[in-house]
């Protein structure tokens, strides 16, 4: 806890956890803003700008060691102007000098320290510096030091150097191709072949040590396994589910997943939980349900979803917060891990020995002397092996899973970051949305309903723009593009849920808005930052998928998906052009193309269009829905409409209904198969 008798720093009167977190400090923090840049150009002294997020432990253990410490923050407050800022709050700063960093030192990650000259240009900077020289880096005194020696006597170099990255920074942000492409298949096989290469078919995942979850790649190798028939590819989805669902990575007693996983078998995670991981994989769970119709994955997701409800939802105003801590009373994973002894305390010696052998729980541990509950062998092989029923063995387990998290539950929880991001909002209404169109569990319409709702009023301003973030009442910030682009996905989700026209008419009027904010005049997709945003060293245009998908790469699917629903060939040509300008990174970098590729399946393939007609609540309309929600049919939309008369969306006009009944049309580009009553009919149609 921070000795609040100590003096504050400007960065009290901020909203966001993390720079709260750092209020108490003796640097002379201050938030991004006027006041500092102004100081700064005001006494020509060189900006530290440290940028991080408030579920990242190694941000926590520079602030212990090196902002806390009063000879240290004298350095600081000594040579240079002292910014904070909250990544999560400011993406457009985060990239940008993350860019820089990348380019600088070919590595990247949080905490950022990155020295910039008065006019906001990077010329020196790193990650994480501890406070002494160790770990084969140099000290952060020593450093700040260099740092300013070098500003204040090599001033022309420094200056000449901080030119030379800001114009690489400008190039990057610059993805015109003069050469015209074609959006072709060959990019899907190559973006498989390249996931192939890199796939862990031991242990799931792609890639070396860490191990992030694919959010993107999954779905991306699901459509492909459903478009091409390749059986590997939906064995690559499937082991990887499954590692990650019996490993450390997920909460065993809890639901949801960690970040990442520290080693190769998702044994030992970072334990943070953030709400876009989350959110995505809910989706990458549910779409594997639907191809394979194994209840495992349906039932993970669910987990999941409940988990969101439980611990990261605002259930009296509505929106879902952003991030769980990795670290509780200071340690990190201490609120997550068991000893024997406290597994036998609370579930008898009996149950116990079982219990302990399946989560792999002994008294030498799995993780620094303790426990991480994670599952070695398959349920059904487990059982056999003690002669055991399945199903009892499966009661068993569920009995102790729930008293040990009754139990955990008395522990102090992991720090919570409750501010409520739009974009992150976005996708979660997405992952509840399908929830509810596979569970018909009335609580996960009614979350997403909410949370629409609280960005709706609480999250937009009186011109109809969007604010990117809100805590303790106060909303704040300019939204992004990702802002936009994320939560039109969700809206159109939460339309194809509920079918309640107004949500479709809200993503078409913000639609029209990011296009004008963000779209490039010349005709070349769209920036990062809007016209409503203050400048910066660069206007970027990414499409990088990483932990989440691009801003760019949302906004297509949205366009993609409201082109077909508003029959809108401006939003369908906005969305090709957009996607053609990434050719080369999805040619060149498909593992950061994970949401572009599944566009790209979308655009390629010939998107169903269903329109059922009939009444919401209606047993046949039901079992028509439940149908379509039961197979894997990814590149789709879905419009409802109880009377033909009087509709106004294009997919709905002009369908009657057949003998006064449920029945439902399967068009593809506009052009409709002879309408069907039956559902049998209906799903034969479909394949």
């Amino acid at each position: 806890m921070h000795d609040t008798s100590k003096h504050t720093n400007r960065l009290i009167h901020e909203t966001s956890p993390y720079l709260l977190q750092h209020a108490y400090n003796p640097v002379d923090w201050y938030p991004w803003g006027e006041e500092a840049l102004a100081r700064a150009k005001d006494e020509q002294k060189p900006i530290l700008l440290s940028i991080g997020y408030s579920a990242c432990h190694w941000c926590h253990v520079m602030e212990r060691e090196s902002f806390e410490n009063e000879e240290i923050a004298a350095v600081m407050n000594d040579l240079f102007i002292n910014i904070k800022v909250d990544r999560e709050e400011r993406p457009d700063l985060d990239e940008i000098y993350m860019n820089a960093i990348q380019i600088m030192t070919r590595q990247g990650g949080w905490p950022m320290t990155v020295f910039l000259t008065p006019d906001l240009k990077p010329f020196y900077g790193g990650t994480y510096y501890p406070p002494t020289d160790r770990y084969g880096r140099p000290g952060f005194p020593k450093v700040m030091h260099a740092v300013a020696e070098a500003f204040n006597d090599q001033n022309v170099q420094v200056l000449q150097q901080a030119d030379e990255i800001t114009d690489r920074l400008t190039q990057m942000g610059n993805v015109v191709d003069p050469h015209p492409h074609e959006l072709t298949e060959q990019l899907l096989q190559n973006a498989f072949q390249h996931y192939r290469s890199q796939f862990d078919s031991h242990h799931g995942g792609f890639g070396n040590v860490p191990k992030f979850p694919p959010s993107m790649g999954l779905p991306f190798l699901l459509r492909y396994w459903h478009h091409s028939g390749n059986a590997n590819a939906l064995e690559m989805v499937e082991l990887t589910l499954e590692k990650m669902a019996r490993g450390g990575l997920y909460d065993q007693l809890g639901g949801g997943f960690h970040r990442y996983s520290t080693d190769a078998h998702w044994l030992v995670p970072h334990f943070e939980k953030m709400l876009y991981d989350n959110a995505q994989l809910v989706v990458a769970y549910f779409e594997a349900y639907q191809a394979t119709q194994k209840l495992f994955y349906r039932d993970i997701a669910v987990e999941t979803l409940d988990y969101v409800l439980r611990e990261m939802y605002d259930a009296e105003n509505g929106g879902f917060y952003s991030t769980q801590d990795a670290d509780s009373e200071g340690v990190e994973g201490k609120f997550f891990v068991w000893e024997p002894n406290d597994v036998e305390d609370i579930i008898g010696e009996e149950n116990a020995e079982i219990f302990c052998e399946y989560y792999d729980i002994t008294p030498q541990g799995n993780f620094e002397g303790e426990n991480i509950l994670h599952v070695q062998t398959q349920p059904d092989i487990f059982a056999r092996k003690l002669q055991m029923d399945v199903g009892e063995l499966e009661a068993l387990l569920a009995d102790g899973r729930q008293k040990l998290f009754e139990e955990r539950e008395k522990r102090i929880k992991p720090g919570l970051d409750d501010k409520i991001l739009t974009s992150w909002n976005g996708i979660m209404i997405r992952g509840m949305a399908m929830g509810y169109q596979l569970t018909g569990k009335p609580e996960y319409l009614e979350a997403c309903v909410k949370s629409a709702e609280f960005v709706l009023t609480t999250l937009s301003q009186e011109n109809g723009l969007l604010l990117r973030t809100y805590r303790a009442g106060k909303s704040h910030l300019n939204a992004y593009l990702e802002d936009y682009a994320y939560f039109i996905a969700g809206l159109i989700a939460l339309y194809e849920a509920s079918f309640e026209p107004r949500w479709l008419t809200e993503a078409e009027r913000l639609a029209h808005l990011m296009i004008d904010q963000f779209g490039d005049e010349a005709g070349e997709g769209f920036f990062f930052t809007g016209k409503s945003h203050e400048t910066l060293i660069v206007q970027s245009k990414s499409a990088y998928d990483g932990a989440t998908p691009s801003g760019a790469s949302m906004a297509i699917h949205s366009l993609l998906r409201l082109a077909k629903h508003l029959d809108n060939p401006e939003f369908h040509d906005k969305a090709v052009e957009t996607l053609l300008l990434y050719f080369h990174q999805m040619e060149g970098m498909p593992s950061g193309s994970g949401q572009l590729l599944c566009e790209l399946a979308f655009l390629l393939s010939t998107p169903k269009e269903i329109a059922i007609v009939g009444e919401k609540g209606d047993a046949k309309t039901d079992a028509m829905l439940e149908a379509l929600h039961g197979i894997y049919l990814p590149n789709k939309i879905v419009g409802l409409s109880e009377s033909p008369d009087g509709q106004t969306l294009p997919l709905l006009m002009n369908k009657p209904q057949i003998d006064n009944t449920a029945t439902v049309y399967v068009c593809e580009d506009y052009v409709c198969q002879t309408p069907k009553a039956d559902v049998a009919a209906f799903l034969e149609l479909l394949k």
